[in-house]
């Protein structure tokens, strides 16, 4: 699961597209005739924020160069009624986050962007490779404090810290899990700084969610902007359950488990 914080998001929603594909500049033709050729439009896009589309051009070019093409066949009027109905999807489907001490109300649907964010394979499989080694070293730690305790004898980790910690179980000290995996699931949050290096804002192993927005946003996108997806090759996501249910059934003692994903539902 990847998604920005608000500060390093570059401003591309569409509230704040204030420039529309109707910009011009003035080009001559081979006659001398002053004619209107637009501006493309990530070129309309700057931002002080990193934009993968037009800031890692070497690595994204041909994707990033499909997608300014298509939005350049649509007005700032098309966009947003295509963001429109993404958010009715969300609605319906009942895709909905819950803000606890929000005036406004509760429940709000899960913010998302026509523009899409492009993440090339070479930059996925580092992601990859970075996420699954902080994942064992998660559940390594996590075995560790109820085991040996090394890292809190040696000091690396303050003692009290953890044990004295709301979400510390002194009832798993000493119980083992299959595999030495205490963490099924891990959302990570991953952010982007001003050139574009990845960097983890923090790992959420105790209740990880977010995946059925991933899972959404994608089958939204695609039904917005087929094209794009006949055009590129982008890696699918519908797998995840599948994947999810394995991971599971491997971390379980029965030979046949019986699995329950407990949520809120839709209350």
């Amino acid at each position: 699961m990847l998604k920005e914080t608000q500060d390093t998001n570059v401003t591309t929603t569409l509230e704040h597209y204030t420039v529309t594909n109707t910009a011009l500049a003035e080009t001559k033709d081979t006659v001398g005739i002053h004619t209107a050729k637009p501006l493309p439009v990530l070129q309309q896009m700057a931002s002080k924020f990193f934009n993968e589309m037009r800031d890692d051009a070497q690595i994204n070019g041909q994707a990033g160069q499909k997608i300014e093409e298509w939005l350049s066949q649509h007005t700032l009027d098309e966009l947003n009624s295509l963001n429109n109905l993404a958010k009715e999807h969300f609605l319906y489907e009942g895709i909905t986050f819950t803000v606890y001490g929000d005036q406004e109300g509760t429940e709000r649907t899960i913010p998302f962007d026509i523009i899409p964010r492009v993440i090339a394979r070479k930059q996925w499989d580092k992601i990859a490779f970075g996420s699954e080694q902080r994942v064992k070293a998660l559940n390594l730690f996590l075995h560790d404090i109820y085991h040996q305790q090394e890292i809190l004898k040696a000091g690396i980790v303050p003692e009290m810290q953890v044990l004295t910690h709301e979400g510390y179980q002194p009832h798993m000290y000493q119980h083992s899990l299959k595999g030495g995996i205490y963490s099924q699931i891990s959302g990570t949050d991953i952010i982007r700084d001003a050139k574009g290096e990845f960097y983890v804002l923090e790992d959420n192993l105790r209740t990880p969610s977010g995946v059925s927005y991933m899972l959404e946003s994608r089958k939204i996108s695609e039904k917005l902007m087929p094209q794009l997806f006949e055009q590129t090759p982008i890696a699918g996501v519908e797998q995840y359950p599948q994947l999810l249910k394995e991971i599971l059934s491997e971390n379980s003692r029965a030979d046949n488990p019986f699995i329950v994903v407990l949520t809120p539902g839709t209350f």
